[in-house]
């Protein structure tokens, strides 16, 4: 299972710290990803972590996010800066069985429900 937390309402400007808590599957070494997905569109890429700590962002977060992760504690987080309301979804994060990372939804094997994030200005 993966059970994300963090999420909530801010305005614009300010700054949220999502987490993931992952049981049940051994994601060390595993790629992990956050994605996002807004009312009525599709599931978008946001960033992805390699078991080596690289790191990947779309163009649309970088600069603003930070991706991380501590597998001790079977735990992958996104810290979200300089919030606007283009990043009002719904994020998810998901894991993969392979130890490389790509952009793709269909890359991920596992998904958690997801932490509403809505930032209003």
């Amino acid at each position: 299972d993966l059970v994300e937390s963090g999420g909530g309402s801010v305005q614009a400007g300010g700054s949220l710290r999502l987490s993931c808590e992952t049981s049940g599957y051994n994601n060390k070494g595993r790629c992990m990803g956050w994605f996002r997905q807004a009312t009525g569109k599709r599931r978008d890429w946001v960033a992805t972590i390699t078991g080596d700590r690289q790191t990947d962002y779309a163009d649309s977060v970088k600069g603003r996010f930070v991706i991380s992760r501590d597998d001790a504690k079977n735990s992958l987080y996104l810290q979200m800066d300089s919030l606007s309301r283009e990043d009002t979804a719904s994020y998810f994060c998901a894991q993969s069985r392979q130890r490389w990372c790509e952009p793709h939804v269909n890359f991920y094997n596992y998904w958690g429900q997801g932490t509403q994030v809505t930032v209003s200005s």
